[in-house]
């Protein structure tokens, strides 16, 4: 991070400096593909416990990511507390009902369908470990002082994106959930007001009955994604 007396350059040696072949690149690249496109959110998991260590280390590589002027401007609450999970729930489930009764509107419904999700949301209790987001504004000195975040929305989804494949790689499923507004989380978790959040995680391991909708199968080929200059 940085300080306010701690302002200038200063340039350390690179230390991870891999030598591979192209062939060596291809093949981890191609070996990458293969373990993401197996990445699935799911809605059904099961309570089996998660340690607290597996998910400090997948947060501790979502910290890892690149941020504007490296403020890092996130902060992670992990929660496995039964009744704070419950309590999310209950709030996140009365701003969803809100959604689909009419709030969100008929579109944004319709463009849902395929995914089959509603109102109610048992996951937020089931998963052993919910993960709240949060972006900050700006940020604090110590003294108090606040200083400007920058890209504040790319450096978070970022990180955000380091954190599920993180836990895709130490075998954990996570299902993104968005209720909108959010504000209660700051309430619930005693977050100050200058963070925001962005998005809560469902974590844990996948019922063995667990589904995927079908449509989620479905990727855009790469001449879609794609344009090579």
């Amino acid at each position: 991070m940085f300080a306010r007396d701690q302002l200038s350059y200063a340039g350390v040696p690179l230390s991870a400096r891999p030598d591979i072949t192209d062939a060596q690149m291809q093949e981890a690249a191609w070996a990458y593909y293969q373990t993401m496109k197996k990445r699935h959110t799911v809605r059904e998991f099961i309570p089996r416990e998660v340690p607290d260590e597996v998910i400090q280390q997948c947060i501790r590589t979502a910290g890892s990511a690149p941020s504007g002027a490296n403020h890092q401007p996130w902060h992670f609450v992990a929660i496995r507390n039964p009744q704070i999970k419950h309590e999310i729930r209950l709030a996140a489930e009365a701003e969803e009902q809100k959604f689909y009764s009419g709030g969100g509107g008929d579109e944004w419904i319709k463009a849902l369908e395929p995914i089959g999700t509603n109102a109610d949301k048992p996951h937020l209790d089931v998963a052993p470990w919910l993960i709240v987001i949060f972006a900050q504004r700006y940020g604090v000195f110590d003294d108090g002082d606040r200083f400007k975040n920058y890209y504040v929305t790319e450096s978070v989804g970022i990180a955000t994106g380091f954190l599920i494949s993180a836990l895709h790689h130490a075998g954990l499923y996570s299902l993104t959930h968005t209720p909108n507004p959010m504000g209660f989380l700051n309430k619930l978790l005693n977050r100050p007001k200058h963070e925001k959040a962005v998005m809560i995680l469902a974590v844990g391991h996948a019922s063995t009955d667990a589904t995927v909708p079908s449509v989620a199968k479905i990727k855009k080929p790469l001449d879609e994604i794609l344009t090579l200059i």
